[in-house]
């Protein structure tokens, strides 16, 4: 593994001073020994840090409705595997035998997984610096894709339905977690006889949000509106 991880490391563009912080973050929890989970928990918080660190300097007059849209996108697990995918991610992954055999290693769930994972372990080795330029590089086709945001998510995802003729949107709080400082809502939209979906947010506002995207993109709408 050791091997592998060297060549990753060179392949995100930094070279780790602990090679063994990488292979924990590639270390999925059907394997032996330390895993990837409390790194994935930390990635998330990195990357959500250096994505709105980059929103609010990228559009200095963009109001927080349209940051929030932005954010969901680009910090949703959705993209992290997309990034993931596109650095070959899975194949450095390791798994336990069955996890493999059910094709984890394309699996969108795991790629996030450890994606995030890899940022925590970039951050724990080189810091916030070294974290923000993987991001910033690996994430930069996807900042261009939110540029096409015309309108909020809720308002495109509402259109459509009365457009239709279908019910009007509806949003579920299915669960509020994590600290008052720094809360998590998850939110479940139905809409248009669509099998429902959840995303989540650090408002109840930007998860419905998150959630009427997600619709969109299911429905093969959001990207027309580019």
């Amino acid at each position: 593994m050791g091997g592998l991880s060297a060549k990753l490391g060179k392949k995100l563009g930094h070279d780790f001073k602990e090679l063994g912080l990488l292979s924990q973050a590639l270390t999925h929890p059907s394997a032996e020994g330390p895993n990837y989970q409390r790194f994935e928990f930390l990635g998330d918080r990195v990357l959500g840090l250096v994505i709105a660190d980059w929103l609010v300097r990228e559009f200095p007059h963009a109001d927080e409705g349209e940051l929030a849209i932005r954010f969901n996108a680009l910090v949703r697990k959705e993209a992290c595997a997309e990034v993931a995918s596109r650095l070959d991610l899975g194949r450095f992954i390791t798994m336990g035998a069955g996890e493999e055999k059910a094709g984890g290693r394309q699996k969108p769930a795991i790629l996030g997984d450890a994606c995030e994972a890899m940022i925590a372990a970039l951050y724990l080795d080189g810091g916030i610096e070294a974290a923000r330029r993987l991001i910033e590089r690996e994430w930069s086709h996807l900042l261009e894709k939110s540029g096409k945001i015309q309108q909020d998510a809720k308002t495109a995802l509402q259109e459509w339905a009365q457009a239709r003729g279908k019910p009007v949107p509806s949003y579920t709080l299915i669960a509020r977690t994590g600290p008052d400082h720094a809360p998590e809502f998850t939110v479940e939209v139905s809409a248009g006889g669509a099998k429902p979906l959840k995303a989540q947010g650090s408002s109840k506002r930007q998860a419905e949000q998150a959630a009427a995207q997600a619709m969109l993109e299911e429905l093969g709408v959001w990207p027309e509106r580019g």
